[in-house]
């Protein structure tokens, strides 16, 4: 049985040295993990346990005896698993749970994933090995979905390419940056659609000094404000791994330099820096 609730016990961090568990892991493209390893030396039932990196959530997977002798458990996509990071441990019985080190990952059905939005929201889990070297799950569940595609780097300008899940464009659709200072209005950016596909610039010259948010509004300013983001891949963390140039430019409001990056969330921002003499 599967479990979604409140975390009770104390359980190890990543500093802790007991890593000696190894489980792999594999993703399909709906969205679900299966994690496999060999059968622990201790009597009773095993289970994988996801730990919210709150500290409040955990989710609780039995390990069963697979076919090839080892245990496996399975994380399907119609159990839905808040967004963050999960560690994951190994508890047998009432024992200490002990922390996960990942082996093989199997992700390569992620790659250019293309989910069908029939649910009303997009459902992603990358596992992948923290600085530590253990095992943790990233997860994303976003209702709608705005996936950014393709980045087009101008001289003074961003292209963006995307597609929205979970929601139908229409005619009043727009793109917005919001200022992470709190700039009043937001800027806004024409969309032009293609069904579910949608593209639109950024102009660097409009935007003030700071960290800008590109947000979607796929009915106007009555509808959903979803945050456009790159989810559907095999990498849980872009923003070391996508990196662009900036440009240099002047503006109304002196010279600057800009450019996009992805958060640490995996969403897309713009920054504006003034440059200094």
């Amino acid at each position: 049985m599967m479990t979604l609730a409140p975390q009770a016990a104390q359980l190890p961090t990543d500093e802790d040295d007991a890593m000696s568990l190894r489980a792999d892991c594999i993703a399909d493209s709906a969205g679900g993990l299966t994690f496999d390893m060999a059968e622990t030396a201790e009597a009773g039932d095993t289970h994988l346990v996801l730990r919210h990196r709150d500290g409040l959530q955990e989710v609780r997977l039995p390990l069963a005896p697979s076919a090839d002798g080892r245990l496996r458990a399975a994380l399907p996509s119609s159990v839905e698993l808040p967004e963050g990071r999960w560690d994951a441990f190994a508890q047998t019985g009432d024992g200490e749970p002990e922390r996960l080190t990942p082996g093989l990952n199997d992700l390569r059905s992620l790659v250019d994933r293309v989910p069908s939005g029939a649910r009303g929201h997009v459902a992603v889990r990358i596992p992948y090995a923290t600085k530590h070297g253990n095992l943790s799950v990233r997860s994303w569940l976003r209702a709608p979905h705005a996936e950014a595609g393709e980045l087009h780097i101008g001289e003074g300008e961003l292209g963006v390419h995307g597609q929205v899940y979970g929601v139908a464009l229409t005619p009043d659709a727009y793109a917005e940056l919001a200022g992470r200072e709190g700039t009043e209005p937001a800027p806004r950016a024409e969309i032009h659609r293609d069904q579910a596909l949608f593209r639109f610039t950024v102009a660097y010259t409009e935007l003030p000094e700071g960290v800008w948010d590109l947000w979607l509004r796929p009915a106007g300013v009555t509808g959903p404000r979803v945050r456009i983001a790159r989810l559907l891949d095999d990498i849980a963390d872009k923003k070391p791994i996508f990196t662009y140039p900036k440009v240099t430019l002047d503006t109304e409001f002196g010279p600057v330099t800009a450019g996009p990056y992805y958060t640490s969330d995996n969403n897309l921002s713009v920054t504006v820096t003034p440059v200094t003499a």
